[in-house]
């Protein structure tokens, strides 16, 4: 089969490596379409715990082509959705109850095999029926699972006013699951207009621009629709510079989530005064393990909609320049890699 291959990090090929074989408890998948999002560049920088030699690609659906021995939730030539995260199951985290602060969190796609290739295994347990969906809604699976984590770890009281900065794909998905859990008002600041109009499209009901040179005037438009701060406010952005914009913007005893990818050196100047004296509540959302049931119910449900999200497609041998769009081209909103075209 043909494979994006990492050597090392920033050392990329595609290039033919062996077909997996399904063994006992173990599915084959013919991937139809693979996510590339920010942590794919994470990455491709030799970040975020990945492993090389590298397969990347987390974000997968496809049809299944083979199973192992006593397989049977799914069936060949049904399409899944693949959740890539497990936990070991014998850590002090995973007998905690937190597989996802496993010390041996097993990822597809960034320390194993991943989708980012014509074919790719994974248990059956991380194998989930996605053939009523559209493959343009299932590969974003992923995604909306890691949204729907952000939602367990933040649970928004009935009736927050909450502020969203970045309106990326799971940016939008996360503001759009927050509106259906009882927000009196979401609103989603970011400074890609075209992004904004998709915001509003999905029925996010205020939006800002946000002015990347200008924290002050993104702020002041903030305080104009919250003057006393935001109950919530969630940075899925990914920049140090936005998570320090975002505190002082939460309401006293406000929480701020830190939802977007960071690299590991960002650091951010924070008052703990501040903290102590308007009793804030920082949190942190970090992927998932268990979530892709909900998420799967979302998408189907209709409450989280994607139509417009994906902007750009890619064959597995042009995968360097689906990483290029992902970073530098300003009309790319979500990028995906496409096996067969």
């Amino acid at each position: 089969m043909k494979a994006v291959v990492y050597d090392q990090p920033r050392s990329i090929s595609v290039r033919d490596v062996p077909d997996p074989v399904p063994g006992p408890g173990e599915v084959l998948v013919r991937i139809e379409m693979c996510g590339i999002c920010g942590t794919d560049a994470h990455i491709h920088a030799g970040r975020f715990f990945s492993e090389y030699p590298l397969i990347p690609g987390h974000e997968p659906t496809g049809r299944v082509a083979a199973v192992g021995e006593a397989v049977t939730s799914v069936a060949v030539g049904q399409r899944v959705a693949v959740n890539g995260n497990t936990g070991c199951g014998g850590c002090g985290s995973c007998r905690d109850g937190y597989p996802l602060m496993c010390r041996n969190l097993r990822c597809l796609g960034v320390n194993g095999p991943g989708g980012f290739a014509e074919l790719m295994l994974a248990p059956e347990a991380n194998v989930f029926p996605a053939d009523d969906l559209p493959v343009e809604v299932a590969v974003l699976a992923e995604p909306t699972a890691c949204a729907m984590h952000g939602m367990e770890i933040l649970r928004p009281a009935p009736g927050a006013d909450v502020l969203v900065f970045g309106a990326g794909p799971t940016g939008l998905i996360l503001a759009q699951l927050i509106l259906h859990c009882g927000a009196s008002r979401v609103t989603v600041a970011a400074p890609s207009v075209f992004k904004l109009d998709l915001a509003r499209s999905f029925g996010i009901p205020v939006t800002i621009v946000a002015d990347r040179a200008d924290a002050a005037a993104t702020a002041a438009r903030a305080r104009a629709i919250a003057p006393d701060g935001f109950d919530i406010v969630v940075d899925a952005t990914g920049s140090a510079a936005v998570t320090e914009q975002a505190v002082p913007l939460a309401k006293d005893r406000g929480t701020v989530l830190v939802y977007g990818v960071t690299d590991p050196a960002d650091r951010v100047a924070l008052s703990p005064y501040d903290v102590y004296r308007r009793e804030l509540t920082i949190k942190g959302s970090f992927a998932q393990v268990s979530s892709f049931p909900k998420a799967l119910a979302m998408l189907r449900s209709g409450h989280v909609r994607t139509a417009g999200i994906i902007t750009h497609r890619f064959p597995l041998d042009r995968f360097a320049d689906a990483l290029d769009a992902l970073r530098h081209d300003p009309a790319c909103h979500k990028a995906v890699v496409v096996p067969a075209a």
